[in-house]
């Protein structure tokens, strides 16, 4: 692979639009192409951001020999059918959260791409931010000894619009791998795979989980609580307990700029670290970097990781009665 990776942005939605921008902050990385299912939307994206080339189907973009890696950013349920063809064509991923609509989803990519050898990786941008780094250095130096629980949340106020993406079973909706995805992952970056996975919540007339509170148990009796919503909002906080101290994340802490250290018998130490751009360059950088050094995952975002979030969203998930399918049509 050339110095230079070069990009293809598969599904010109909300988050592409919001990411794309950032790619002015990593060096070595060109976007040259996008797709959409939609030719006149796929253009539009293109001449607003100026991408050389536009495709009319995901097909197309993963025959493109101009494309390295794809930015995969469609709904939910066509991850899984886009990202096989794309290990197949032999593209690098990078996989919008939540990674499929299922667990099963997950274990046939990840299967995929380990037998092929290609680069994928989950776009949590939230382990890829300088005040996150920061926290997992204060943890792994030990600032506040044994890290025995966690708490975050993430919710937000949607109007039911069985229309809307959000509340679509058939798509992937629902609170838990829109919002859901966020926490779990927090939890696990720091407490490891769950024994236990237990759920209270509600659902919509769809069939999407409205809202979800998570216990989840660890060896040892480690724990995590866990909140999300789009039924209510929440603060967006997270904290880290320890048996000497704990560690506060301040809202939204799925991409936080400031973190509060507060160690046993000592003033709580106010840490700051601002991201870059919009907060999505960080993730960019990790990706562009593993591909021009030969890596096929990332050690910040490991799949490892990415399939247990995944097993414990569809755990909860079923547990609530919401019963998410993959869309084998995508392409």
């Amino acid at each position: 692979m050339s110095d230079e990776i070069r990009w293809g942005i598969v599904g010109p939605g909300r988050i592409a639009e919001s990411l794309v921008p950032d790619f002015a902050h990593v060096a070595g990385a060109r976007v040259t192409a996008v797709a959409s299912r939609s030719a006149e939307r796929g253009a539009d994206f293109a001449r607003r951001h100026g991408i050389p080339r536009s495709h009319g189907s995901y097909a197309d973009i993963l025959a493109d020999p101009e494309v390295d890696v794809l930015y995969l950013a469609t709904p939910h349920a066509q991850h899984a059918a886009v990202a096989l063809a794309a290990v197949e064509a032999g593209k690098a991923l990078l996989v919008e959260k939540a990674f499929t609509a299922t667990p099963e989803g997950t274990a046939e990519v990840v299967a995929a791409a380990r037998s092929a050898g290609v680069f994928v990786m989950e776009a949590m941008w939230t382990r890829f931010q300088p005040a996150v780094v920061a926290l997992r250095d204060l943890v792994a130096d030990g600032a506040i000894g044994e890290v025995r629980s966690v708490q975050a949340d993430l919710g937000v106020a949607r109007v039911y619009d069985p229309a809307d993406r959000l509340f679509a079973l058939e798509l992937g909706g629902g609170a838990l791998l829109d919002l859901g995805v966020y926490v779990v992952s927090f939890a696990q970056m720091l407490l490891g795979t769950p024994g236990t996975v237990d759920v209270t919540g509600s659902t919509f007339p769809t069939g999407v989980d409205a809202e979800a509170a998570l216990l989840l148990g660890f060896a040892g009796g480690r724990s995590a609580t866990l909140t999300t919503s789009l039924r209510h909002p929440t603060p967006g906080a997270a904290r880290v307990m320890g048996t000497e101290g704990w560690i506060d994340v301040l809202p939204r802490f799925h991409h936080p700029e400031t973190i509060v250290l507060a160690r046993t018998g000592a003033e709580p130490e106010t840490i700051t670290r601002p991201q870059t751009g919009r907060g999505y360059a960080h993730q960019l950088v990790e990706v562009t970097e593993c591909l021009r050094a030969g890596r096929t995952e990332s050690a910040t975002m490991p799949l490892a990781d990415t399939q247990v979030v995944m097993d414990v969203l569809g755990r909860a998930a079923r547990a609530l009665g919401v019963a998410h399918s993959e869309d084998a049509a995508a392409l």
